[in-house]
This record gives structure tokens, C-alpha cells and sequence, in this order.
């Protein structure tokens, strides 16, 4: 049965590590949430280690530079383990070969020049056109504020033909920027599955980004049993079902991507619609709430 509490407070005392989201948990694309930043400076400030586990298709250094522009304080979290960096040990490995074709907007390109020192190990990778690829890296549709998943589906029936494997840097669906919703390489990898394509993913819930998470934690010393770690987000597919998989507590922001669906007052879930959603979506949360805080 899914707790529904007020503050994190409540329960932090349980943990020493959270596993938190971004988008929709600490801002909303264009703002940071003042009461989210003040909820993970208290959990520092207790002893607690704090981790930003994010699907963003980017290494980390370009997710710090953003929640510094934001405004988030540094003294909020420990590390970052994105969706990018862990996608970017497995093309430089050559998952989907060693020439790829970039399906995705130019701010991703430091995916592809910014590369850890895993990199200088194995061959060169290198970006092609698609008719020269062997395989996709995603990272994101080419313009997220127009364009839909359905208007891939002619090249993704090529590549599908040609056998060409997809890379997915972001397995978020969908994101809120602000008021509006837009599209992410999770989409697209969607999409080529269900065309009979074959992606690959890295990001929440796949056990790499978590593995990835745990070690930038032990090098802040700090050992991240599955007892005393808890897996905070709105993304019931990604950020709690991925904490489910890892045996972890989690914590469900229900104000986020689907506060629709828990009545009209986004700090205070609707308890009787959280519980029948949740029962719709086969997922049981540990904890539940509104906005974190």
C-alpha cells in the first residue's frame, strides 16, 4: 500500500542515499522548485547523499551548467548519472557499431565530442549519414517543439529494412517544459520497436543508469544498499518502476507528468484516484505526493 505523506522529511531519516529525477521533481524545465531544492539541502545537510538521476541525453557536465543557470545550488546533491552518460559507455563500445547517424537537435552534440576517457580505449566514432550508418544514436527528435514520433516512421522503415540497431539516449516519452509537453528519443525508440526495429536503452528503469548512479555514490563514499536507498520522480515507468527493479524504496511526485490524474489540487493527490491509477498502472510506489518537498 502506497504511503501519501506531506514533506520528505517524514521519511528521510530511513535513507542515507536518494536517487532523485529532475524534470518534474526538482523543476519544470524553465524553473527550479524552491521547496524540491530546500527538501535536498535539508537531506545533505542531515548526511544524506543525494544523487540526480536523470534521462537527459547528455554527460553530466552539460546537465550541472544547466541547474546552475537554473539556479539550483550546488550544495543540493552530491553527483549526477545521466541517461547520456551511460548511453555514451555503450556506443563507445560499439553497440550500434562504430558509424552512426545522429538522430537528434544539435544541443546534443556534446554527446558525440564530450566522451569519457573510456573513449580513448576503442575506436573512433563516427557520425554519418544515414544512408552510411550502421547503426542509430537518439538523443531526441530534430525539432521536439513541432515534430511528432509519426514523422520518422518512413526513415525508421528503412533502417528497420537495412537492420540498423537504435540507440536510445533518453528513455523518457514524453516531457514538460513549462505548460508543454513534448516529445523525447524515448518516443521514437517506442515507435521503432513496435515497427519491429530493435532499441537499446540506457536510461531509467534500465539497470545501467543505476549501476552508474551507485558508483558516482561510493566515490562520495557513501555504499548504496538497496534497504536504505530510495528512488524519488514522477515518471511511474521510468523513475518508479526502475526503483521497483533495483529493489529500492520510491517515492511517486504525482504533481508532475500525470497530475492530471489525481484531482485539482496538484500539492494534494486525490487519495482514492491515486489508488485506482496506480492499480491501472500495475506499479505500487512506497510513498506517494504532491510536489517535492
Amino acid at each position: 500500500m502506497t504511503t501519501v505523506i506531506a514533506k520528505f522529511a517524514e521519511i528521510s531519516a530511513r535513507y542515507t542515499l536518494a536517487l532523485v529525477d529532475l524534470w518534474g521533481c526538482v523543476h519544470n524545465g524553465k524553473a527550479i522548485y524552491p521547496e524540491a531544492e530546500a527538501a535536498l539541502l535539508q537531506f545533505r545537510r542531515d548526511g544524506g547523499c543525494v544523487i540526480l538521476v536523470t534521462n537527459a541525453p547528455r554527460p553530466r557536465d552539460g546537465v550541472a551548467a544547466r541547474l546552475a543557470d537554473m539556479g539550483l545550488s550546488r550544495d543540493a546533491y552530491d553527483g549526477i548519472a545521466t541517461s547520456g552518460d551511460a548511453a555514451q559507455q555503450g556506443m563507445v563500445l560499439g553497440a550500434v557499431g562504430r558509424q552512426v547517424w545522429h538522430l537528434g537537435p544539435a544541443k546534443d552534440d556534446d554527446f558525440f565530442t564530450n566522451l569519457p576517457d573510456l573513449a580513448e580505449q576503442h575506436g573512433e566514432i563516427q557520425r554519418v549519414a544515414f544512408d552510411d550508418a550502421e547503426g542509430i544514436v537518439c538523443t531526441g527528435l530534430f525539432d521536439e517543439l513541432t515534430e511528432t514520433p509519426e514523422d520518422y516512421r518512413g526513415k525508421f522503415l528503412a533502417a528497420k529494412a537495412r537492420g540498423l540497431k537504435l540507440l536510445c539516449a533518453n528513455p523518457d516519452i514524453v516531457v514538460d517544459l513549462g505548460d508543454q509537453r513534448l516529445y523525447c528519443a524515448g518516443a521514437l525508440a517506442q515507435l521503432y520497436d513496435e515497427m519491429g526495429g530493435e532499441s537499446l536503452y540506457f536510461g531509467k528503469p534500465h539497470p545501467p543508469i543505476y549501476d552508474l548512479a551507485r558508483r558516482i555514490a561510493a566515490g562520495q563514499g557513501v555504499t548504496g544498499s538497496a534497504d536504505t536507498t530510495i528512488c524519488i520522480g514522477d515518471g511511474i515507468n521510468t523513475d518508479i518502476l526502475g526503483g521497483m527493479g533495483e529493489d529500492m524504496d520510491t517515492l511517486f511526485i504525482t504533481g508532475g507528468l500525470s497530475a492530471h490524474a489525481f484531482g485539482p489540487d496538484v500539492e494534494n493527490p486525490d487519495p482514492g484516484l491515486l489508488e485506482a491509477w496506480l492499480k491501472d498502472q500495475r506499479a505500487m510506489p512506497t510513498h506517494a505526493m504532491g510536489r517535492f518537498r
